[in-house]
């Protein structure tokens, strides 16, 4: 009797913690959660961060209301110690534990599935055929940008100019972006972290992911796969701009690089530079 009553007060305690909680987490916890909102994939990836957060902490509070509730309620005082009852386990209490974990389990998987089927599957790569592309948004036609890895450096051509190749990163807001990454040697990682891309730059590969730059500003961009020596540099600062100064913007790349665009590679989307040394 004792023991059950015991139970009824700590499970009022934890779903009274849990009940208030979980929302003003969501609420307050939420928005200041990584990367921001600087772009749809970014904002999708931080309902992700407060969803999984959310959940989680009812899950912290049973752990730590458990520990505070039996410090408190079973605490021995005096000089005698007394050995507690010998316990052989709880049907209930094992059923439960195992439909819970279960529930979480699935509805993760079924959160996480449908995340990822959802249209531009969140700023991640999706190799040459998307499974999920995101279409054009605003009235403006999808803007293709392709992202070339190199020792040490990202470069970024832009197929509907012309294939100019510029070493920064500028986007239109408000337009959606299909980026295809690559790399000319080894496997390097294109991370927009203000935009919440990330995608694998791996040779001989057209890896596509999707974007759509919702706020004006600047973000970062590196490399998060170690690529060699040099790899702590490759890092940039891409911006978001308006449509008028992209079409400025451009304009002037192409006018600026056209005396070595004839030594360009025409625009494909992989490319294979023969070596430049023999190995051994």
């Amino acid at each position: 009797m004792q023991m059950s009553r015991d139970f009824r007060r700590f499970l009022a305690i934890w779903l009274g913690a849990s009940v208030v909680s979980t929302p003003l987490v969501a609420i307050f916890l939420g928005p200041h959660l990584p990367p921001g909102n600087q772009a749809d994939a970014a904002a999708g990836q931080r309902l992700d961060f407060t969803v999984s957060t959310a959940l989680a902490t009812p899950i912290l509070l049973l752990i730590l209301t458990l520990l505070g509730f039996v410090l408190v309620v079973f605490r021995q005082t005096g000089s005698e110690i007394v050995e507690g009852p010998r316990i052989h386990g709880h049907r209930g209490a094992q059923i439960a534990w195992i439909v819970a974990s279960v529930a979480i389990v699935a509805g993760l998987f079924g959160f996480t599935t449908w995340r990822l089927l959802s249209p531009g599957a969140a700023g991640s790569g999706q190799g040459p055929t998307p499974l999920s592309p995101l279409a054009a948004s605003h009235g403006k036609p999808v803007l293709p940008v392709q992202v070339i890895g190199q020792q040490w450096q990202f470069t970024y051509r832009y197929p509907t100019y012309g294939g100019v190749e510029t070493p920064h990163l500028v986007l239109p807001v408000d337009r959606t972006v299909e980026l295809h990454v690559t790399s000319l040697d080894v496997i390097h990682s294109f991370w927009a972290y203000g935009l919440g891309v990330k995608a694998d730059a791996n040779p001989g590969v057209d890896n596509v992911a999707y974007v759509l730059p919702e706020r004006l500003g600047t973000f970062s961009i590196r490399c998060a796969e170690l690529c060699g020596i040099w790899h702590g540099d490759m890092f940039d600062t891409g911006r978001v701009v308006t449509g008028t100064a992209f079409s400025s913007w451009i304009g002037a790349q192409r006018r600026l690089f056209a005396p070595i665009q004839h030594d360009l590679p025409r625009y494909s989307r992989t490319y294979l530079p023969a070596p430049q040394r023999k190995g051994g």
